[in-house]
């Protein structure tokens, strides 16, 4: 039956989640691995059709495995995710109160910015607003992990897991993108008619035409059109990627 869950799908389950988050191409190893060891039928393209039967059988649990793209590089990730706990406040049993206000204060912070990151100064002056109760410098320095002087923005992994929490509970201040139609937190906004672009979304799209202009309005798109990097990479994902500082779930900085 296509649909029958087998040794093969269980195998990636178990290795996805103890990844956490699994890059596009460590993924398409793990799938090759998991049909050859366990007898499976395998064909390089057919990853996401051998993810949607494992999605099938996670639906009583209100879980799915779900496919998402970095904001930083457009590279594709693979990352488990509870359907059932969208609120952060159902987070309580892996952060305390003040973490989670915290998270939510600098999320606010992301969001509402022009260009979907957040100081490292906004983020500690937030320690002294907190209603629960303040927090130290210190206190908010171990929360964002390795703090030094830059800029924090969301993370793929907790884009992935928490796209519907923030389009529902900032639908005035985001946007989807107008390529792929996925959150868009790092974004270009075209000026005329407001339709925004991941920024590997715009510079694949834009990539071939000498005058860019707006796949929606047809005005010039007046921003500077972001390289297009390579396809994924092959190294292996289990270690989180960083620029000067990272969490695998919450922020990121650069």
């Amino acid at each position: 039956m296509a649909n029958q869950m087998t040794d093969g799908h269980r195998r990636f389950l178990q290795v996805l989640m103890s990844h956490g988050i699994m890059e596009g191409s460590v993924a398409r190893t793990l799938h090759r691995d998991c049909c050859e060891i366990h007898k499976v039928y395998y064909a390089h393209d057919k990853l996401d059709d051998f993810i949607n039967v494992v999605n099938i059988h996670l639906q009583p649990f209100f879980m799915q495995i779900r496919k998402g793209m970095s904001e930083d590089d457009g590279r594709t990730y693979y990352t488990l995710v509870n359907l059932a706990e969208t609120e952060i406040t159902k987070m309580a049993s892996d952060y305390t109160e003040n973490e989670l206000e915290l998270f939510r204060k600098t999320m606010d912070l992301i969001i509402v910015s022009e260009n979907g990151f957040a100081s490292s100064t906004s983020i500690l002056n937030l320690a002294d607003q907190l209603k629960i109760k303040k927090m130290k410098k210190k206190e908010a320095e171990q929360v964002l992990q390795n703090l030094r002087d830059g800029e924090y923005t969301l993370h793929t992994r907790c884009i992935m897991e928490m796209e519907q929490y923030i389009l529902s509970n900032y639908q005035d201040l985001v946007r989807k993108c107008n390529i792929c139609h996925s959150l868009a937190i790092q974004s270009q906004v075209c000026e005329t008619c407001g339709i925004g672009m991941h920024l590997p979304c715009a510079g694949k799209y834009f990539k071939a035409q000498m005058e860019p202009h707006c796949p929606h309005c047809n005005e010039f798109w007046p921003h500077e059109i972001p390289e297009v990097n390579q396809p994924d990479s092959q190294l292996p994902s289990s270690a989180p990627r960083e620029r000067r500082g990272t969490s695998s779930s919450g922020t990121r900085q650069r």
